[in-house]
């Protein structure tokens, strides 16, 4: 993890720039700019959570584990959330694992401190009310996805959210890692994604995805993109 000495910015992390400009202002101090790396494990299972992050335009993946090592991604948190929801919810530790896997920017603040912050009443307690819902949301329709769709709808979810989560249309992942994080072979990944480029929406080449045609890779995917975004969408307009 590299840390800069960057002045931090709001508006990179939608939780953060739904807070009143005062509420930013108390926080501010308490925040620091890092630079989360690809494959960074966060968070390990059940240590401590010493930090809290909020991206900016990088994406962590939240995953269950089993069998030892296998992990399977249950949620993803970028630039519309904050990696350390438990502090909230007045624990201090994680079953599974929080791994960084979209490397990129993110504002770091001390558990301790961010206890102190979050004050029952405040805006930023209802902001994370708010937000676990809309988190909640997204593991259960994550699940019944991965139960009832196909790989190639899947897999347009995944691009579609993290196309939304990092701000730009080009971004590093391996299907290794994506497949990994699915729970599926690599094989299953590679075919769906060769559907989705030879339909000319997307461009996979060393390691790199990018997004050529969104509206595309939006017809290429199930319901449950619009349900979880539509979540999202109503935490920030609503609270």
């Amino acid at each position: 993890m590299l840390v800069s000495h960057e002045r931090p910015v709001p508006v990179q992390n939608r939780l953060l720039a739904a807070l009143p400009a005062e509420d930013f202002e108390r926080l501010r101090p308490h925040l620091e700019v890092v630079r989360l790396l690809t494959r960074q494990t966060v968070y390990k299972s059940r240590e401590p959570i010493t930090h809290l992050y909020f991206p900016q335009m990088c994406m962590v993946s939240l995953v269950a584990l089993a069998d030892g090592s296998a992990t399977v991604e249950v949620a993803t948190v970028g630039n519309d959330g904050v990696v350390g929801l438990p502090i909230f919810l007045g624990a201090d530790r994680i079953v599974g694992q929080a791994v960084c896997q979209i490397p990129g920017p993110a504002l770091r603040i001390e558990a301790g401190i961010f206890r102190e912050q979050m004050g029952v009443g405040s805006r930023l307690h209802a902001l994370l009310q708010a937000y676990t819902l809309a988190l909640l949301t997204l593991i259960a329709q994550t699940a019944a996805c991965n139960r009832l769709h196909s790989m190639a709808q899947r897999c347009a979810r995944w691009l579609l959210m993290t196309h939304d989560r990092v701000g730009v249309e080009e971004f590093p992942l391996t299907q290794e890692f994506l497949a990994q994080m699915l729970g599926v072979r690599r094989a299953s990944v590679t075919g769906a994604a060769g559907v989705l480029q030879k339909a000319g929406w997307i461009q996979y080449r060393r390691g790199q995805i990018t997004v050529v045609d969104r509206a595309g890779l939006e017809t290429a995917c199930c319901e449950c993109y619009r349900i979880i975004t539509d979540e999202f969408d109503r935490l920030f307009a609503g609270v």
